[in-house]
């Protein structure tokens, strides 16, 4: 079953700052080429020893260049990971227009997929209708890719963050919280590796 369109690729070379867009990537079983290739590695408090993420300052999700957000966070130094990709989870995710029309209509103003920073979005085929759950488990085709769907993602106050620098707006967390079982997006494994490219065709593989 067709899905939708894949119309936009994400990577964030380093963890939490902002992301670049890209017509095409390979998209490895660690994730996406270059994804979350280094992180700002707390060097004291909380957080030692361990990355940055952008909830801990709303400044870093609109920053690109680490040296700049060293600029903010002094004690942090950046470092390459050794293992793939600084994840939080899953080594992609992936949101589906649809899925956001709720927290949209709720706010009253089209809420942007790039606060919930995934790696591939999809624009999806009309009148079809499949959320989170449903795909959870699954396995999807993207292009030459192959993803399986490990589980629905769970939101933090940085969906909330205006990447233009304006208000923060607390009512999308809110929403996704009591709306959505707190989920926007899903995490996905690549069991089988290859190039994505905008336009490419988002399928569930029927079993």
């Amino acid at each position: 079953m067709r899905i939708g369109t894949l119309r936009a690729i994400r990577r964030y070379p380093v963890k939490s700052l902002h992301g670049e867009a890209l017509g095409e990537c390979a998209v490895l079983p660690t994730g996406l080429e270059g994804d979350r290739a280094a992180a700002l590695i707390a060097a004291d408090g909380p957080r030692a020893s361990k990355p940055y993420r952008g909830k801990e300052d709303d400044r870093l999700p609109r920053i690109a260049d680490a040296d700049e957000a060293l600029s903010l966070v002094p004690s942090a130094t950046l470092a390459p990971s050794d293992d793939g990709g600084f994840f939080d989870d899953a080594p992609v995710s992936l949101i589906v227009d649809r899925w956001l029309d709720g927290v949209s209509s709720f706010v009253g103003y089209r809420v942007e997929f790039e606060r919930f920073r995934p790696n591939f979005y999809v624009e999806a085929e009309p009148g079809v209708a499949i959320d989170e759950a449903a795909l959870t488990g699954r396995e999807l085709r993207l292009g030459e890719v192959t993803l399986r769907v490990r589980y629905p993602i769970e939101r933090c106050v940085v969906t909330t963050y205006d990447l233009n620098g304006g208000d923060a707006d607390p009512r999308i967390l809110r929403y996704v919280a009591q709306a959505r079982s707190n989920w926007m997006g899903i995490y996905c494994d690549v069991p089988r590796a290859g190039i994505a490219r905008t336009g490419d065709s988002l399928e569930l593989i029927e079993r």
